[in-house]
């Protein structure tokens, strides 16, 4: 079974061949030394809650493109899992894992070949980690790719996983040679200003900006690496790798959540606003209170909350929670949370394709707010601030929005940072507030 298709129309899937999936719990290993030892695609998915999947070849890889994309990978899906031959703890069981690229009107570009608009990979062989619980799974098609018994590829690669360590030294980062900005200040507080008038002209009620920012490394990036050391720093955050072909992975440790469904319960947030973390728990706690006190960040994430609760809204009952503080290694955020009892079942890429892009990434109003960055923005934001994360054959699963992200491979990184532009931003303080968001992955680089 093959995905086939441009950019443009619907793939298609080839009739020929089943899935089939072998799971057995398996002792723990270092999943660092078990990605480092796999061939592209390589994927990693980590969430706050404890679930770790590590992935490395591919069964399958779903691609699509255009605006009906997120129909395409669940036709797609819908028909790859339909003769799904899973024998295995459920903790184990195959999931789709990859993304979206921030806009569909186009395939992302340079640098970011090998990324489609629309990409999901089942891995031929996949980690997962839950619940105190180590589990080894081996996806195939068959019997188009290859003539084994799956069990047989099963014993094979719990062979090979006997040779790996249960833990690796951290290691030392590739090291910072140089960074350059994308977009100058002067540039950033024009497009800021920009953004400003045409918010005062009733044209935006919001509009996020984004800009990158060019690493130039000592040493080649050890992808894996830098995610064990995120994962260290950011055990909160969530946490992905999307390397699709050759060497450019792009990974992050997201602070924020899209959506998370699990049957008839869906669950998502609005996190908007952000301030440094202080020195001393004194200044700590005064950022914070600057967070709660700024009339500017409390109507962001107002126009937020609102809009994603206008969404979800016929779906079901939306239930918003108390609005909190999210802080994290270098950053603190505003952060409500939003629950929804979905009353009709539902495929938690509809769900995805209804909210991406939150105001959060995007704006008010979001067609608008989607031209306006197209027009301003000098540069392809790719997979930036886009939905990853992984769904299954139920069609229940859990994406992130990627951002504090980057795409790195060989010497060179691209860190990936925004901010959300309202009626009384200061172009100044825009500027002060965008370069504390390339921290995570720059502090793990240098």
């Amino acid at each position: 079974m093959e995905s086939a298709g441009g950019e443009g129309q619907a793939p298609t899937v080839l009739e020929e061949g089943s899935l089939v999936s072998r799971s057995r719990e398996v002792i723990d290993v270092s999943f660092r030394a078990f990605l480092a030892g796999q061939e592209v695609p390589r994927v990693v998915w980590a969430g706050p809650d404890g679930l770790e999947i590590v992935g490395g070849g591919r069964a399958i890889w779903l691609r699509a493109g255009g605006e009906a994309r997120f129909d395409h990978v669940r036709a797609q899906a819908d028909r790859l899992f339909s003769d799904l031959d899973h024998d295995g703890p459920t903790a184990a069981r195959p999931r789709l894992i990859g993304g979206f690229s921030f806009d569909s009107a186009s395939p992302p570009a340079e640098p970011w070949d090998g990324f489609p608009s629309a990409g999901f990979v089942l891995p031929s062989v996949q980690l997962t980690r839950w619940e105190g619980s180590t589990y080894l799974t081996v996806n195939g098609i068959e019997p188009l790719h290859g003539t084994d018994h799956p069990d047989d590829r099963l014993e094979r690669a719990i062979d090979e996983l006997a040779s790996l360590p249960t833990m690796l030294p951290t290691g030392e980062p590739p090291g910072v040679q140089s960074t350059e900005s994308r977009t100058s200040r002067e540039e950033w507080m024009a497009m800021v200003e920009s953004a400003v008038d045409r918010i005062n002209r009733g044209e935006l009620v919001k509009v996020v900006l984004a800009t990158a920012l060019d690493v130039d490394l000592e040493l080649p990036i050890d992808i894996p690496l830098i995610l064990e050391r995120l994962r260290r720093t950011y055990p909160d955050c969530f946490r992905f790798l999307i390397q699709p072909l050759g060497e450019m992975g792009f990974f992050g440790p997201s602070p924020e959540r899209l959506v998370c469904k699990e049957g008839g319960r869906v669950e998502t947030e609005a996190l908007a606003g952000s301030v440094p973390r202080g020195e001393t728990p004194e200044a700590d706690a005064a950022l914070a209170d600057s967070l709660r006190e700024s009339e500017k960040l409390q109507h962001e994430q107002h126009l937020v909350e609102t809009e994603i609760a206008d969404r979800l809204t016929p779906l079901g009952s939306v239930t918003t929670g108390e609005q909190e503080v999210r802080k994290l290694a270098t950053i603190q955020h505003l952060r409500t949370p939003l629950q929804v009892s979905v009353d009709q079942p539902s495929h938690i890429l509809s769900l995805v394709e209804l909210l991406h892009p939150t105001p959060a990434v995007g704006g008010v109003p979001p067609e608008r707010a989607m031209a306006a960055i197209r027009e301003t923005e000098p540069f392809d934001r790719g997979w930036y601030a886009s939905p990853v994360g992984w769904f299954d054959a139920d069609g229940d699963g859990e994406f992130a929005v990627a951002i504090r992200s980057g795409l790195a491979g060989g010497h060179q990184a691209t860190l990936f940072a925004g901010n959300g532009i309202v009626a009384d931003s200061d172009p100044a303080d825009e500027w002060d507030e965008i370069h504390p968001k390339y921290r995570p992955i720059l502090d793990e680089l240098e």
